[in-house]
């Protein structure tokens, strides 16, 4: 059994001595990116900032390498430990270079003189996070998401076993997200470098972590790997969804389909239908849609967003009642949309669509609905 590298052991966290989140029992190994996901002020920021030292821990311990954090002395701490916060920084007349700079402050004398080999981590910290072009600009100066690009390239200046991250890609649009959460994968791959954050996308939380702990209430919700964490009614239950869905098999949130009875039916299969499903429900327009396998990709989403489905099982003869529901579905909608899916297992039933519409005139274009 791999030994945990970092534990939180029975770990109650809060303000003023009073607990808000108890018995917090986790173990994590070198190299795993841990993500605390859950509904605002549910307590992550409160969690991480317990484990690093910035709020006081209301009962029980956490463990580095086998010894207490508390135990840790604050420069021997910042050479092990990086943080990453959401609170804004304000430092008077430093440059980005300057912050990152700081990175290397628990190596370097009383004086804080960097040598020639300390300037060259923070060259390279920066050009990691593809913050180079802005090294001589005033840190006050600069947009929110390149403040945060800073900030990790500190962190990484810091050449820390552990890094703690508190929503990082707040401010980021999606491709400095997307290059963000690509340099933590990698630094935890390839460095062995811990990674601990909160992310509020679930969507990227899903796609990036090794574990995952669900933070609501008074206590940890649920923890686990992705697989064993993200199922669509553990999120419902968690972040207290009523209006649209989330769904863990493409790790995509839904709004709630449209209300009322289908006026268009939508021919569908093997991913054709998915486009046309979001267009209509863009336009408020409700919709019934057919003949799908429940193995199919078009039915994970009509499921969610169609008035009406007709199904299917897959490797089966399909009965005579599913293709008389499927007419009957067509013949109560003003019109048939054919997104051209091919005749292959429900081949007769798709025939029969098409010209049961056909002769009823009810044939449309997406663009004409």
């Amino acid at each position: 059994m791999t030994q945990n590298y970092f534990s939180l052991d029975s770990l109650s966290v809060g303000y003023n001595g009073s607990a808000l989140i108890r018995d917090i029992n986790i173990g994590v190994t070198r190299g795993e990116i841990i993500t605390l996901i859950g509904p605002n002020g549910s307590g992550k920021s409160t969690i991480l900032k317990s484990i690093t030292r910035q709020l006081q821990i209301i009962g029980g311990r956490v463990i580095f390498e086998g010894k207490d954090l508390r135990k840790f002395s604050y420069r021997d701490l910042s050479s092990r430990m990086a943080v990453v916060l959401t609170e804004r920084m304000k430092p008077e007349l430093m440059t980005c270079h300057d912050i990152v700079a700081t990175g290397r402050y628990p190596y370097t004398g009383r004086l804080g003189i960097l040598n020639e080999e300390d300037e060259r981590k923070v060259e390279e910290a920066m050009a990691a996070v593809h913050a180079g072009e802005i090294g001589n600009r005033d840190f006050n100066a600069i947009s929110d998401g390149q403040r945060q690009r800073v900030l990790l390239a500190r962190a990484i200046c810091q050449e820390p076993d552990i890094i703690i991250l508190d929503e990082p890609t707040s401010f980021l649009d999606i491709r400095h997200k997307l290059e963000l959460l690509s340099i933590l994968s990698t630094m935890a791959r390839e460095k062995g470098i811990t990674v601990i954050m909160s992310l509020h996308e679930i969507d990227l939380a899903q796609k990036i972590s090794d574990r995952i702990v669900c933070v609501k209430g008074d206590h940890i919700f649920r923890y686990g790997r992705p697989a064993e964490v993200f199922d669509e009614q553990m999120i419902r239950e968690m972040y207290e969804i009523d209006k649209g869905y989330f769904d863990p098999l493409f790790g995509s949130i839904e709004l709630p389909a449209v209300k009322g009875e289908p006026k268009v039916f939508v021919l569908a299969g093997e991913g054709r239908g998915i486009p046309v499903y979001r267009e209509l429900q863009r336009r408020d327009v409700p919709f019934a849609t057919g003949i799908l396998y429940t193995n199919d990709v078009d039915w994970r989403l009509a499921r969610l967003l169609a008035s009406e489905v007709i199904e299917a099982e897959p490797f089966t003869v399909m009965g005579e009642d599913v293709l008389a529901k499927a007419r009957q579905s067509l013949s109560a909608c003003g019109a048939l949309i054919d997104t051209g899916v091919p005749a292959r297992e429900t081949g007769r039933a798709l025939e029969e669509l098409r010209r049961i519409a056909a002769e009823a005139g009810k044939i449309r274009r997406l663009e004409d609905i």
